[in-house]
């Protein structure tokens, strides 16, 4: 074993066997992995191997199309066989309410290049006969499902690793972590230390372990799942014989379980909600090639429905129980990329699902450490998406929460309750006794909805407009026309300080930083010029800032700020960058009268012209230090106001008390989010992700390319100069008793009109109409293009993508933001537009201007 290498993968799973890989194909060859055991020693090896492409993130999903479409060439590469049976698969409804889900995946399916199809219960039972077609409404087929041997591909990927130069080491525990003062790793084994510029945590079942040696608690549990497999069966038998194909595989929503064929006979597997973590606390170094003793009684529920839906299988002879742990995330996703705080440490762990994702997981990790950036949004599985809050204890509960609902829908304004209250500010009693329907934000409790007094505060779930409609349309409509306040806590809070702070934000932020008492809003670019961060900025004084951004983004923030603080001569401190989360908490109050409120609980003038929109001053408000913006989300007349949480009781009840003669109501996030769907405004993670660009992004007065080079000011300098592809824009939607949600397919009759070549959403290939309306597509594998099927009807073409969107209760319209291509974003004409909205094409038709206030004269009032 050599004594220094520039990269160190730790586990000789499927996902470290893929990272190696990947970042030798990238041109690292000084790389090596080390396993304390044998390759699959840990949860490859006794996989039940199934694979698919389907997941509820797009972007997600993309990376598992890689994954599935990678195996032919480690293959070819390795030598190796992957043994890959690309049997196809399906996913049956058992109820309307799971066919609208089919429905909604499908749509996404239309513009990410996903070759899915809605089918009937009858045509799925000839695919696979031994289901039982009446217990079910529908079904949705895709073609890109299958099983392979997880032993043999995983050292399909070392092989093809070592051919480029890596090197696996066997039979070798790490031990230790430490850290130079250069940056320097020394990874200490039981063979000797090596010393490395990059450390990659693919430490699966004992990565909670591999983290802890850095001072990191990684929120992941390993749980034990069951699979069976049965004695050969005649009726799998006579057909692979009458039909020359293998059966397909089956999931199963009611009886949560997935199905497929295995040799002569059939493989079931379970997600059972009587679920069982393993090893909750530690895991044990010398568990190995090791089975966990079954437990049928445990899945015996799941069984039951299962054999009522599949009777053919009741029937069958069980050969054998596999019963072994699997690591999971809080949501199912995996946890991957650098750690923040830390240098050139990486994760790539909590894959559960490494033969459908661990191909992608190795792509993206590998271009992140080589090239500083991953290639993808991959927000769904950064491992700076938790903050805090993910504790062991809450780790575990949430885990339990997700794996016994793999396979239950998850509603739109669904909030699942495990683990909760984590975080609350003072005013959570307080906003209970309000009859407030609470959500869960990055872990914070926060008021999303007001039930009527003498209701239970509880969501009825549902994809269709629900029991929460008039509600919040009163809240709005109270706002608009008087006056209302909300809890803003649940923002992500910064201050930077220091001699070099403004340089060190003017390089970091495309809009100029504001003059004292002043605010500005402003993007934030990756080098690539694709936004990563949308800020709300305050100067609070010479040398200081205060910051508000969006709290999912907190971690994934610092950890961009901490990578490009300037390096301070030895005794200095330029930057200084602190993070509140929940030490500053914050009440928002907007709408007409609220100026009036406002004043009667502070002693300066608030008037017009001495207190102007975008103004930022520190008051005391109600008796209480505050500091307080003159701006809101709502894009109203209206104040954020911040205060320490000892204060916001005191602020709270001074508001409530003084709002009284103004009609003043409380308002949650959902009437928050609406209103600001009647601005056209944008929201972070959903319309401003690091796959657009600030001008498709709409942003463009908040880009200031002459002020000085700031990070990503190149590539943007050149989208204006060569007009973006897409262009972020808003629909008024023609909508029945259902919203869009998000990720919907835009339509639009534009025949054989060519509006050039259009990334796809999520990095799907490239997308292009050419003059005889045919699509050209990309087609490689890094690309993760496949065949499209149903984005053309007539003259009807897929052409854009929903972001997100809901229902205007002020202006009384269903609206959608979402981009298309940037040739259509200014045609508002009717009938060009059609948008899916669970399985229903509904006109839609772009409105350029806000609906609400479309001169902001209200919020600069």
């Amino acid at each position: 074993m050599k004594s220094h290498a520039k990269a160190i993968v730790i586990g000789g799973g499927v996902v470290g066997c893929s990272v190696l890989y990947h970042l030798a194909k990238a041109g690292w060859t000084d790389i090596m992995l080390i396993e304390r055991s044998e390759l699959t020693s840990g949860s490859s090896w006794h996989a039940a191997g199934g694979f698919h492409t389907l997941n509820g993130d797009p972007n997600v999903a993309k990376l598992q199309a890689y994954t599935v479409q990678l195996y032919r060439e480690i293959e070819q590469l390795s030598g190796q066989s992957c043994s890959l049976h690309l049997t196809g698969g399906v996913m049956m409804a058992d109820t309307p309410e799971r066919m609208d889900f089919l429905r909604l995946a499908h749509a996404k399916g239309r513009y990410l290049g996903m070759d899915t199809e809605l089918i009937t219960p009858s045509e799925a039972k000839a695919m696979f006969p031994l289901m039982d077609e009446t217990n079910f409404v529908g079904a949705m087929w895709d073609p890109v499902e299958g099983h392979l041997d997880p032993s043999g591909t995983t050292h399909a990927y070392a092989k093809a690793a070592r051919k480029l130069g890596a090197e696996i080491v066997l039979r070798n525990r790490v031990v230790e972590l430490t850290q130079e003062v250069d940056g320097t790793w020394n990874v200490v084994t039981e063979q000797g230390t090596v010393k490395a510029e990059h450390v990659v945590n693919c430490g699966g079942l004992w990565a909670r372990e591999i983290g802890r040696m850095v001072g990191v608690e990684l929120p992941l549990l390993a749980m034990e799942h069951m699979y069976l497999l049965t004695e050969p069966m005649p009726e799998v038998e006579e057909f692979n014989k009458s039909t020359g194909r293998e059966m397909i595989g089956v999931m199963d929503f009611k009886g949560e379980i997935y199905t497929r064929q295995e040799r002569n006979g059939i493989l079931l597997g379970t997600y059972e909600k009587a679920c069982k973590p393993w090893s909750p606390v530690n895991t044990p170094w010398d568990f190995g090639h090791e089975l966990l003793q079954p437990d049928i009684d445990r899945i015996a529920p799941s069984l039951e429905i299962g054999f009522k839906h599949f009777p053919g299988i009741e029937e069958a002879g069980i050969k054998q129980i596999i019963n072994g742990p699997f690591t999971f995330a809080l949501d199912g996703n995996p946890l991957v990329g650098p750690v923040q705080g830390l240098t050139n440490f990486w994760c790539a762990c909590a894959v559960m699902a490494g033969f459908s994702q661990g191909g992608g997981v190795g792509l993206a990790l590998s271009n992140w450490m080589v090239h500083g950036d991953p290639g993808f949004d991959v927000w769904g599985m950064d491992v700076a998406r938790f903050g805090e809050w993910a504790t062991l204890r809450y780790t575990n509960a949430k885990v339990r929460e997700n794996y016994s609902r793999r396979f239950s829908i998850r509603f739109p304004n669904e909030e699942l309750p495990a683990a909760r209250p984590a975080q609350t500010t003072p005013l959570y009693d307080t906003m209970l006794a309000n009859n407030a329907v609470m959500g869960d934000s990055w872990g914070l409790e926060t008021p999303l909805w007001f039930a009527p007094k003498g209701t239970e505060p509880k969501d009825i779930v549902s994809f269709h407009r629900s029991n929460d409609f008039g509600s919040i349309g009163e809240e709005v409509r109270a706002t608009r026309e008087k006056v209302g306040v909300t809890e803003i806590a649940n923002f992500a809070k910064y201050e930077v300080s220091g001699p070099g702070s403004e340089d060190f934000l003017n390089r970091l932020m495309t809009n100029r930083m504001p003059k004292t008492g002043r605010i500005v809003l402003t993007p934030m670019l990756n080098e690539f010029g694709r936004l990563i961060g949308d800020f709300t900025i305050a100067k609070a004084g010479e040398g200081r800032f205060m910051i508000w951004s969006s709290s999912a983004a907190q971690k994934y923030h610092m950890r961009w700020f901490e990578k490009h603080l300037p390096k301070d001569a030895p005794g200095t401190s330029q930057v200084r960058i602190h993070r509140f989360d929940q030490t500053l908490v914050g009440l928002s109050i907007a709408g007409p009268k609220s100026r009036d409120l406002l004043q009667k609980l502070v002693d300066v003038d608030i008037s017009t012209k001495a207190f102007r929109f975008m103004d930022f001053r520190e008051m005391a408000v109600g008796g209480a230090p505050c500091m307080v913006n003159r701006i809101t989300y709502t894009g109203d007349l209206g104040y954020e106001i911040w205060m320490a949480p000892a204060y916001q009781r005191l602020v709270y009840k001074a508001i409530k008390d003084a709002g009284e003669e103004f009609g003043l109501v409380d308002f949650g996030m959902r009437a928050l989010l609406s209103m600001r769907l009647e601005k056209n405004f944008p929201t972070w993670f959903r319309e401003l992700r690091p796959i657009y660009g600030p001008f498709e992004g709409a942003m463009d007065r908040f880009v200031k390319l002459e002020k000085n080079d700031f990070i990503g000011r190149e590539p943007a300098a050149r989208e204006q100069a060569e007009g973006p592809k897409l262009r972020r824009v808003s629909f008024i939607v023609d909508a029945a008793d259902a919203d869009v949600m998000g990720d919907e397919p835009i339509w639009a009759k534009v025949g054989g009109k060519d509006y050039g070549t259009v990334e796809k959403p999520h990095g799907y290939g490239a997308a292009r109409f050419d003059t005889d309306g045919k699509e050209v597509r990309g087609s490689s594998a890094a690309e993760g293009a496949s065949a499209v099927r149903g984005i053309v009807d007539g003259d009807w073409r897929v052409v854009g993508w929903v972001t997100s969107g809901g229902y205007a209760h002020y202006v009384q319209k269903s609206l959608a933001q979402g981009y298309v291509p940037a040739a259509l974003a200014a045609d508002e004409s009717a009938g060009l537009f059609e948008i899916e909205i669970l399985g229903s094409r509904r006109p839609a038709r772009i409105n350029v201007e806000p609906p609400f206030d479309p001169s902001g004269e209200k919020m600069r009032a």
